[in-house]
């Protein structure tokens, strides 16, 4: 199994929404980045891990743990003219969007702050701690998973 850090603005779809949505799932659409299009199209497996991460906010920081709960499959976003994510170059026999959906797993017991990773001696290598990287999706190293649990949530 694979850990990966997917980022969200609590604004737009907080940790909180997913636990209340219906069978605690939602499909993780509007991603427009072909990088992480790609990890959930040629990468991502059902049950693999979720560091649920709040970007764009106060204290940024991984606040959850979520699971990829299905294979990947169309975003139908990418169709609907009245949607912030359409993409006008999409068509059905020309797809260019992907998704999965991604279901609530646990709570943790304590959140992880951008800020903690960053001061953290292994933890700072972590892509969410890199300059510049702004990516949505990005792959976990399993040492980073296992120090977070180590050290924040033991």
């Amino acid at each position: 199994m694979t850990v990966w850090l997917m980022k969200s603005e609590p604004e737009v779809f907080s940790f909180e929404d997913l636990k209340a949505a219906p069978d605690q799932a939602t499909p993780w659409e509007g991603v427009r980045n072909f990088q992480a299009r790609n990890f959930m199209r040629d990468a991502m497996r059902i049950g693999d891990t979720v560091l649920y991460y709040h970007s764009n906010c106060a204290e940024p920081g991984i606040v959850g743990l979520a699971e990829i709960a299905s294979a990947p499959y169309p975003d139908p976003t990418q169709f609907d003219p009245s949607s912030d994510y359409h993409d006008p170059r999409s068509a059905p026999d020309n797809l260019r969007w992907m998704l999965v959906d991604v279901r609530f797993k646990e709570d943790l017991p304590r959140p992880v702050s951008l800020r903690e990773i960053k001061a953290h001696p292994v933890l700072r290598e972590m892509l969410v701690a890199q300059r510049g990287s702004r990516l949505s999706i990005q792959p976990v190293d399993q040492a980073h998973m296992d120090c977070l649990q180590k050290d924040f949530w033991s």
